[in-house]
């Protein structure tokens, strides 16, 4: 049986299908898109029309890669990033080119929103996280604003990647985890924000999703679309969720108190809990995993991008700095780095500076700099993980996306002082998205597959990769993250971060 995943990201949709029975990679694709050129700073949009082509491309791709074996093909499952807007008119044509995640353009608006409902910390009491120009409350808000005549024709107003459930199923439906991205959705009410909803315009409401479970299916794969691509009758399609609550079902986390840290790109630490948590510091986005749980995410921003600038200044390998962490010992002989090179979310660093602190004539050195790196961004982490422990999460171990090596995986169990254990394969949101297509496959079929299970048999750690706490170690890094937040705070009163 083959479960299909479809990932829009901004650049291009990620195409591949997984076999439950051998829970293995059968086929991949990608299409790429373009953005639209010619537009102010801080836009970012495509038209949608795009992703349909990019989806058509990727998936024919894949099924000729799977031969027969497209026959088994039972499910699918939708993922792209948190934030965006597709308009479609009340014949479900596109009315302008959709805004994505990142789209600044209502930055105006937003600090609107803001004001109206008590600033920042009214804002997340009212919907659990501040609010995004990118969210839907402030790009609906800013088209009606700043182009009238187009919302006034919007009859659907929905994320990019329910845009292509939608498009897949003829079925408008809104998962928790991309509701609470929104800035619409009352995230411990489980339910659309009435007055965020009514003060944007009194007819939103009307305009938005129907909310829907994340286990049921969204609907069944349209027969056109099934007979153009050779499928059976009943593909099952789920309903689209945010990329970060698929990749956690990817790592395996379903159960609260869990905690995933991800090295890669996409850096962030992230744990599960029964109820909505929300960080009234601001600093943690909240949301909803595929299970129903509560979801805080500290996003890590330079858990790549410091290494990789240090590797590449020196014109090192992986090995060699790997070597190197082995060769200092803890504490890189007094060097504090902050890795904040593209900012960072947690602690909140809005410019893109990096401070190397403590330099001596013994200590600088291509050796202990490598190590001071490999703190800097570990203990980025722990410091998300201090945070979700004032949050009431305590963890027994932490679940890593990407291993890092030995070496850095040491430096990270040092730091958070609990074992860390990488996930076997890939693993991401494409796979969560085909874990989805699973689930909502077989709930559709009366049986009771639950996320929990679909993840103990599709995901798996590494225990080769295990890395248990020294508590000497930890006991100096751990000293040494107060130190390393006290400098932040000071260089940040000072104006210099």
């Amino acid at each position: 049986m083959q479960f299909l995943g479809i990932e829009i990201a901004p650049s291009s949709t990620r195409v591949a299908t997984f076999d439950l029975e051998t829970a293995e990679v059968t086929s991949r694709s990608s299409a790429a898109h373009d953005w639209l050129p010619g537009l102010p700073e801080g836009h970012r949009e495509q038209d949608p029309r795009q992703w349909i082509e990019a989806v058509d491309t990727a998936v024919r791709a894949c099924l000729g890669q799977l031969g027969e074996a497209r026959a088994e093909l039972a499910g699918i499952g939708v993922t792209g990033p948190a934030g965006g807007l597709v308009a479609l008119d009340e014949g479900d044509r596109v009315i302008r080119p959709a805004k994505l995640a990142g789209d600044r353009s209502a930055r105006v608006q937003a600090d609107e929103l803001a004001r109206a409902f008590g600033g920042a910390p009214g804002w997340i009491e009212m919907t659990g996280n501040a609010v995004d120009p990118a969210g839907m409350a402030a790009l609906a808000l800013g088209l009606k604003r700043r182009e009238p005549e187009h919302f006034a024709r919007a009859a659907k107003l929905m994320s990019p990647q329910d845009f292509v459930v939608y498009w897949l199923t003829g079925e408008w439906a809104c998962a928790p985890s991309v509701a609470a991205s929104t800035g619409c959705y009352d995230l411990v009410a489980g339910e659309w924000c009435r007055e965020i909803v009514d003060w944007v315009d009194p007819d939103l409401r009307g305009r938005l999703a129907p909310l829907h479970a994340g286990s049921t299916a969204a609907g069944r794969l349209r027969s056109p679309l099934a007979e153009a691509w050779g499928f059976g009758p009943g593909v099952v399609v789920s309903p689209a969720v945010v990329d970060t609550a698929a990749a956690m079902l990817a790592a395996g986390a379903t159960k609260p108190g869990e905690v995933v840290a991800d090295l890669s790109t996409a850096g962030a630490l992230a744990g599960l809990s029964a109820e909505a948590v929300v960080d009234y510091r601001g600093e943690g986005l909240a949301g909803r995993d595929l299970c129903g749980n509560g979801l805080v995410r500290f996003e890590m921003r330079n858990a790549v991008a410091a290494p990789e600038v240090f590797r590449r200044h020196y014109g090192w390998d992986a090995a060699r700095f790997e070597a190197a962490l082995v060769e200092m010992p803890p504490g890189a002989g007094g060097l504090v780095f902050l890795p904040y090179l593209r900012g960072e979310s947690a602690p909140r660093v809005g410019a893109g500076n990096g401070v190397m602190f403590g330099m001596t004539a013994e200590n600088w050195t291509p050796e202990h700099l490598a190590r001071a790196t490999a703190e800097g961004v570990a203990l980025g982490f722990g410091y998300g993980l201090s945070r979700l422990a004032e949050l009431g999460f305590e963890p027994g171990e932490i679940r890593l996306v990407r291993d890092p090596g030995p070496a850095m995986g040491q430096v990270l169990a040092d730091v958070f002082g609990l074992p860390v254990v990488a996930v076997r394969g890939e693993g991401g949101a494409l796979a969560g998205a085909a874990m989805h297509g699973a689930v909502s496959y077989f709930h559709d079929h009366g049986e009771t597959l639950g996320f929990d299970e679909i993840a103990g048999y599709l995901t798996a750690v590494d225990e080769a990769t295990r890395c248990q706490p020294d508590a000497a170690a930890h006991e100096l890094l751990d000293g040494l993250l107060g130190r390393r937040q006290y400098l932040v705070e000071s260089l940040q009163a000072g104006g210099f971060l």
